[in-house]
């Protein structure tokens, strides 16, 4: 649904070739590693919601893991927020946007946890 009329051909597919993310060190897994990577979020959420991580930093790490892997071609920034947003506010919280003066620091911020594991 975020790429209806932008992109066919690759909405909700997973990527078949190599992507790297403008300006930042990360470089996201290789497209045969996708399915795996996707199937390992989904069981740390699963686990995540059992052991009662506080919401908030169940959405970031939810949000920040679904970037690192960056599993399409075009909008994982779209879906990543969308995650995001509908994470917070099943438990209650308003949803967010990043400001446009804070973009960079947010940039840095994941290419950060992701080269250096460094989530807080």
């Amino acid at each position: 649904m975020c790429l209806k009329g932008i992109d066919v051909e690759y909405a909700g597919v997973y990527r078949d070739q190599q992507v790297f993310i403008s300006g930042a060190q990360h470089i996201p897994p290789a497209p045969f590693l996708l399915k795996g990577e996707m199937e390992q979020l989904m069981r740390w959420y699963e686990q995540e919601q059992r052991d009662n991580l506080h919401p908030i930093a169940r959405a970031a790490m939810l949000y920040a893991i679904f970037v690192r892997i960056h599993p399409f071609i075009d909008g994982n920034g779209r879906t990543s927020r969308l995650l995001l947003n509908l994470e917070l506010m099943k438990d209650g919280f308003p949803p967010i946007v990043i400001k446009m003066e804070n973009r960079l620091a947010y940039y840095e911020a994941l290419d950060k946890a992701h080269t250096k594991k460094k989530y807080n």
